[in-house]
């Protein structure tokens, strides 16, 4: 007998038909199921079907039994009993929150005695019964199906040894300290045009920045980047990590600029950005690969990261990143 309890699936419940039929008794049952005889007692009690009309035609069947249960399993869901947490899912997943935002806002404000799991939610999603709501348009890459996830695989260069990733401090690797940033570049459709997005990520807070750029030459880039930056004091804006990608090349104006030190990605690693690479997933929600840029003002891209850093996250215990950001900006002022 397995350790670990599953649910009875079509082809058991036909084997147990079978078994029930040749009037097998339930102790040897469960012993050639796999299973405890509480779980055949269970089953043969809940899913038995009874007929008033035709008693003759009561008993236990494999596919009707399968049928029960999934009937009764579909009306047990949280969100089918109970209406107004349902409502309040579908109206915060039409607010653009992630199902994982919405589970733990939901146990960290500790208003409702309510509460729901991140899984509990894309399974009301992608369920057969609510999938006609298509919600999944909501979620961060609007998957019509569910799927693993796959990573941008980033460009390659020469990249010189004191800034590369391996001689970065561990007190930025482990978020330990405020100011350490990660940047990578927004790509639309060439046919388009060259303009792109620069998209900046705090590590300790997840503070978004973003910045429009009308071509990927270095230099203007990077000078974009100096001027959104000189605002904050230099406890703000310690240092840069980005991929190998020729647009990052004029990264010594950073350091002459604002001081800051640059740090450079392993070939093929983009998981070494993941801050960014995470929002860049977000990003896309609002401005995907086809959107023209000539219609998208910087404006209308600094609300964007406004509304980003406004929305709760889980690894900061449900605090927004502009909550924490200025957290740490009044701490060291």
């Amino acid at each position: 007998m397995s350790l670990c309890y599953s649910q009875l699936t079509l082809s058991d419940r036909r084997r147990l038909h079978q078994l029930v039929e040749r009037k097998v008794p339930v102790g040897d049952i469960a012993r050639q199921l796999g299973r405890h005889r509480s779980t055949i007692y269970r089953e043969l009690k809940r899913n038995t079907f009874h007929d008033a009309e035709f008693p003759e035609y009561s008993g236990y069947y494999g596919g009707i039994a399968n049928d029960i249960s999934k009937e009764r399993r579909r009306r047990l869901r949280k969100l089918s009993r109970h209406p107004q947490l349902r409502e309040l899912v579908i109206e915060q997943l039409k607010a653009l929150w992630s199902p994982e935002q919405i589970a733990g806002r939901l146990l960290a404000d500790g208003v409702s005695a309510l509460r729901v799991c991140t899984e509990t939610i894309y399974r009301f999603i992608y369920g057969k019964e609510d999938y006609p709501l298509q919600l999944y348009q909501h979620l961060p890459e609007g998957r019509r199906k569910r799927r693993p996830r796959r990573s941008r695989k980033p460009r390659d260069g020469s990249i010189p040894l004191d800034c590369r990733i391996s001689q970065r401090p561990d007190f930025i690797a482990d978020r330990s300290r405020f100011g350490h940033w990660e940047g990578d570049l927004l790509i639309f459709r060439r046919d388009l045009g060259e303009a792109n997005v620069t998209s900046l990520v705090e590590r300790k807070s997840r503070y978004t920045v973003m910045i429009k750029n009308g071509s990927r030459h270095s230099r203007p880039l990077i000078d974009k980047i100096v001027d959104a930056f000189s605002p904050l004091p230099a406890f703000a804006r310690q240092s840069f990590t980005f991929d190998r990608g020729t647009e990052f090349r004029g990264f010594k104006a950073l350091e002459d600029g604002l001081g800051a030190r640059s740090w450079f990605c392993d070939p093929n690693s983009p998981w070494q950005k993941g801050a960014v690479e995470n929002t860049n997933k977000r990003i896309r929600r609002f401005v995907p690969s086809d959107t023209d840029l000539s219609a998208v003002s910087q404006q209308q891209l600094v609300a964007l990261a406004h509304h980003m850093n406004s929305l709760p996250r889980k690894c900061l215990g449900y605090r927004t990143p502009a909550e924490v950001f200025m957290a740490h900006l009044r701490e060291s002022s």
